[in-house]
């Protein structure tokens, strides 16, 4: 008999979702199973009926592999104690013998948490562009995040040159440096600070002025928006629903530089343009070799387990292993050592 398989994206969207769910449906179809979207992550399981559309072949043609966001909506909001019965209530009604689930740490640690309760199985598809994700070298969204900070940086440096200006750029990256590491290093960043390294601001400043005496008129600064400040406070704002999220570390660091160096500063904030856009070449692969491989997951019977990416090959580990735990930049790894070795300045 044919299986019927729901997929759902939870947590903050990114490019390479719509082809890592491309990637399910063309693969299940192969079988003869059917595969059900849900709606906005959870919330779509907890409406009474379920909101799902029937995802097929000739549906998902290959504008999915370049379309950012998720045709299926999603929620950064966890599923409520309260909210848990509807939802169970609505993965027995649709009848779905597995669910793929593709999100970050937070949503992959919920969604599990579901299956306990709900006896349901479960297979984990990591995304997220701070790739913080455990177990895995990388998540769904990370490359075109860093193609997006990597592409602001070009566009700032002539304008930097122009007038003579450090260019600060704030990116994202709520636990982890991964963005701002990777990005300050293809982008020619002369300082990168990240979470994982704790940063002084003579350090800073000592690197800009040698960076003037040797005759650049300019400097580019990247900062993950989850620096904390130099007394090692993170630094955070109100939402308009009063709500304190990382943000402002940008404006801060320019504004310390400013005063020491003299420097006319400029700050940007990337944003959730680091989110959007179309998907790169990478998170296409990445999102089509997991999408296939989840599948695989569901027709050996192998569930409570999440797809990975680990030494060029796509392989699955035990979700118990990746939840609660987040994977950040090593401050002795590969990339803290080459952004060293060409002599960027981490802060320390």
């Amino acid at each position: 008999m044919g299986k019927r398989i729901g997929i759902l994206t939870s947590g903050g969207d990114c490019a390479g979702l719509n082809a890592t769910i491309r990637a399910v449906t063309l693969r299940a179809a192969q079988d003869g199973w059917e595969v059900l979207g849900i709606h906005n992550g959870t919330s779509g399981l907890a409406c009474d009926p379920p909101e799902v559309t029937r995802l097929e072949p000739a549906r998902c043609d290959t504008w999915m592999l370049r379309q950012g966001g998720t045709i299926l909506g999603t929620t950064n909001r966890g599923a409520q104690e309260d909210a848990v019965p509807a939802i169970l209530r609505g993965w027995r009604g649709l009848g779905l013998d597995a669910l793929i689930g593709i999100g970050g740490d937070g949503s992959l640690a919920i969604l599990r948490r579901l299956a306990s309760r709900g006896g349901f199985a479960l297979i984990g598809i990591p995304k997220t562009i701070d790739n913080d994700v455990a177990l895995t070298e990388a998540a769904i969204g990370h490359s075109t995040a860093v193609q997006a900070a990597t592409e602001a940086l070009d566009r700032l440096q002539p304008t930097a040159a122009s007038h003579s200006r450090v260019m600060v750029l704030e990116v994202m990256g709520r636990d982890a440096g991964h963005i701002a590491i990777a990005a300050g290093i293809a982008g020619g960043a002369d300082v990168v600070l990240i979470p994982e390294i704790p940063w002084r601001l003579s350090s800073v400043v000592s690197h800009i002025e040698a960076v003037r005496r040797a005759g650049r008129n300019f400097a580019l600064v990247v900062v993950a928006e989850a620096v904390a400040g130099e007394d090692g406070a993170p630094v955070l704002q109100p939402d308009a629903a009063g709500r304190r999220r990382y943000g402002g570390v940008g404006h801060d660091v320019a504004a310390m530089i400013g005063d020491a160096t003299g420097a006319e500063t400029r700050v940007t904030v990337l944003g959730h343009v680091q989110r959007g856009g179309s998907p790169d070449p990478r998170d296409r692969l990445l999102g089509a070799a997991f999408g296939v491989h989840a599948v695989e997951l569901v027709k050996q019977g192998r569930f409570d387990r999440m797809v990975a990416w680990w030494n060029r090959r796509v392989i699955d580990v035990p979700l118990e292993k990746v939840v609660r735990r987040v994977r950040s930049v090593d401050p002795h790894g590969p990339l803290v050592a080459t952004a060293r070795g060409l002599g960027i300045c981490l802060g320390d």
